[in-house]
């Protein structure tokens, strides 16, 4: 067994090393330029659709329920121990190097949807779509789409189901000192009840709990740095210029590269938004829309949320606080940073969006975990998929998740494989269908 964790470790270190990270920034770039910068020319336009209603097209729910749904599942524990990671590893400049994995992953993420929308099928349980579809579709590799469907199967079990069902464990028993198992059973028992129902209950559920548990943690770390707004500007300049030049060890904090702040800001970004992975298109297929540049714009805008937004603050709480640099466990870094101003208050805060990030990001991934298996077996094992995946939840409150870290890291990283070639594969597509759209 030993041996074969060591494999896992070592291969997952391969599949996530420069060149992954490298194909990833680089579609990112290529697909900005493709698109003329489209990102950050109809921004506000694709906000504005996140409320647009298509009534009477095909789909099974709206543009904002359908960005909820990827949300759901890309707003986690990234966002809170991720963002915390990249500092501690990569020094301040990695914020700098996330925000750019956040701008070109914009353009990734539109360019996935778009493909999603436009080669998604009609199924027996709703509308079916992602890398899996437009892969064997459109860019005529059906076996690259199974390899996908397969890796997303099993990714789900583990990213998307026991590391997060684990970390509200932790986090509940280090504060509230409730046990695992106790945490698991209330888990399985809140899952079954969403995901039993299907797409539409899950897009319902999302809708609810996405906007709360953002606004809540967006709204208690906006009101820390206006406390602090003094050491905002400082916090600024930290970024940018170590984003460039390395960071010098200081009291517990033992410096870094500017090579390390690259690595982890673009590697943290990266597993933060999701952006090139092919999860959320998953999820945008199911959208109620009648065009697929629409719901690319909505979709494009869950990176800028997750990203440019969620983490920023994050980040921005964390170096106008001065644990960073007295060498805190980056799992607890974040927590500690909001502590500093916000007392006992502030550990709760972080404890309880740890707890429902990690919660909603388990709901997210059972949708995308569902479409893959339907797409390998069949709609008939989805039921029994979905009580498997209930059934996990209590194991992976309960267990060591060293092993699943690096097994779900190495199915994610060859997730995006196949579905970076299908994006480069299809990039006049998406072209073709944007022009269309603007010029309409």
């Amino acid at each position: 067994m030993n041996f074969f964790e060591t494999l896992i470790a070592t291969l997952s270190g391969w599949v996530w090393g420069a060149p992954m990270l490298i194909l990833l920034v680089g579609t990112g770039l290529y697909l900005t330029v493709l698109l003329k910068g489209l990102q950050f020319r109809v921004l506000p336009l694709a906000l504005r659709m996140i409320f647009h209603k298509d009534h009477g097209h095909a789909g099974d729910i709206s543009h904002f329920a359908a960005l909820m749904t990827a949300l759901a599942a890309t707003v986690g524990i990234g966002n809170i121990v991720g963002v915390a990671t990249a500092i501690t590893l990569g020094g301040p400049g990695a914020v700098f190097w996330m925000w750019m994995t956040g701008l070109v992953g914009m353009a990734t993420k539109y360019a996935e949807a778009v493909l999603a929308v436009k080669y998604r099928e009609k199924g027996e349980h709703g509308m079916r779509g992602g890398p899996m579809y437009y892969l064997a579709k459109g860019a005529g590799l059906p076996k690259l789409g199974w390899l996908f469907a397969l890796f997303t199967a099993l990714a789900t079990f583990g990213i998307g189901n026991m590391t997060q069902a684990n970390a509200t464990a932790k986090i509940l028993e280090a504060t509230f000192q409730v046990e695992p198992w106790v945490t698991g059973l209330v888990l399985m028992v809140l899952t079954a009840l969403v995901i039993l129902g299907g797409i539409r209950t899950i897009g319902k559920f999302t809708s609810i709990l996405v906007p709360f548990m953002i606004v809540g943690y967006v709204g208690s770390a906006l009101t820390i740095l206006v406390l602090n707004a003094a050491e905002i500007p400082h916090a600024f300049a930290l970024i940018f210029h170590h984003a460039f030049s390395p960071a010098a060890a200081s009291g517990g904090f033992a410096g870094a590269t500017i090579a390390a702040a690259m690595r982890f800001g673009i590697a943290r970004g990266v597993f933060s938004n999701e952006s090139g992975l092919g999860s959320a298109p998953i999820a945008a297929a199911a959208a109620r829309t009648n065009d697929p540049v629409k719901q690319a714009l909505v979709s494009m805008t869950q990176t800028f949320i997750d990203t440019l937004l969620v983490c920023t603050i994050t980040a921005l709480v964390i170096l106008t606080a001065n644990a960073w640099t007295q060498g805190v466990d980056a799992g607890q870094l974040t927590s500690a940073s909001f502590a500093e101003t916000l007392g006992v208050t502030g550990k709760l805060i972080v404890a309880f969006a740890t707890a429902l990030f990690a919660y909603s990001t388990l709901i997210g991934w059972n949708y995308y975990g569902e479409k893959a298996v339907e797409y390998l077996f069949g709609a008939r094992v989805i039921r029994v998929y979905r009580i498997l995946f209930i059934a996990v939840v209590l194991i992976g409150a309960m267990m060591n998740l060293e092993f699943v870290w690096n097994f779900s890291d190495l199915m994610n990283g060859m997730m995006a494989i196949p579905n970076l070639i299908g994006l480069l594969i299809l990039s006049n597509v998406v072209k073709e269908e944007t022009d269309r759209y603007f010029k309409s």
